[in-house]
């Protein structure tokens, strides 16, 4: 299913994984709209991405903002959604509110997302959600980060039986060289990166243009639904 004269919305799109998803899209002819929660951000990935994009702010945490969102952009064919804001920590070391924050922004965020994107959503559309690895590999200590990927991926399978014909799928990414680790000190996402390749099969930190990629084959083949896909370099395999 070609992209072309398609309109993809792509919240978290104003940087990281959901601008280069964006970007990708823009180089098939879709037309995009970026939603998040930075309008700083937004602008400035508007500026980059031209004529064939349009920004809104939106915080999934929000419902109203959510409504409103989807309100103002109208119908579209595809959905991407990246954004999400969360702590991790040991059960026994972090707070009630911090170990229930994946699940507040990540997990419900996407899935309120997804509900009033509904009316606007068209009926041979796709929604691809977002995860990761860990929900399949568990890593020791975040406990309910894990947990909320596997829900996830759970979500969009039993999205893919409930809204069909509409297609619903999921990534779960593993490490990747990009945006969110560059917010971090140098020695600790280097320790992080020098980990992952031991136990990644590719021996490497993946790139936001490779999981981007992932998600303009989801929106593209209509023949794939409730799956989940890991650009993940073989981390789930060891």
């Amino acid at each position: 299913m070609p992209l072309a004269n398609k309109r993809a919305i792509i919240i978290g799109g104003g940087s990281g994984i959901g601008l280069e998803v964006a970007r990708q899209a823009i180089a098939q002819d879709a037309h995009v709209v970026i939603g998040g929660r930075n309008e700083a951000r937004l602008a400035t990935a508007l500026s980059e991405l031209g004529s064939c994009a349009s920004a809104h702010p939106v915080d999934t945490s929000d419902k109203p903002s959510i409504r409103a969102f989807f309100d103002r952009v109208g119908a579209f064919d595809h959905l991407f959604i990246s954004a999400a804001s969360y702590t991790l920590g040991p059960i026994d070391q972090i707070s009630d509110e911090d170990a229930e924050s994946p699940f507040r922004s990540k997990f419900w965020g996407q899935y309120w997302t997804v509900r009033d994107a509904l009316p606007y959503l068209a009926p041979d559309g796709s929604i691809t959600l977002m995860a990761g690895a860990a929900g399949a590999r568990p890593i020791k200590g975040i406990p309910a980060y894990v947990a909320c990927n596997s829900a996830i991926e759970g979500l969009a399978r039993a999205l893919a039986v409930d809204l069909s014909p509409i297609r619903v799928n999921c990534i779960s990414p593993g490490t990747i060289d990009g945006h969110l680790w560059r917010q971090r000190p140098a020695e600790i996402r280097e320790a992080a990166f020098d980990s992952y390749r031991d136990m990644s099969v590719v021996g490497r930190p993946g790139t936001e243009k490779e999981v981007a990629s992932t998600v303009l084959f989801l929106m593209q083949n209509g023949f794939v639904t409730g799956s989940t896909l890991y650009p993940d370099g073989g981390f789930v395999l060891r």
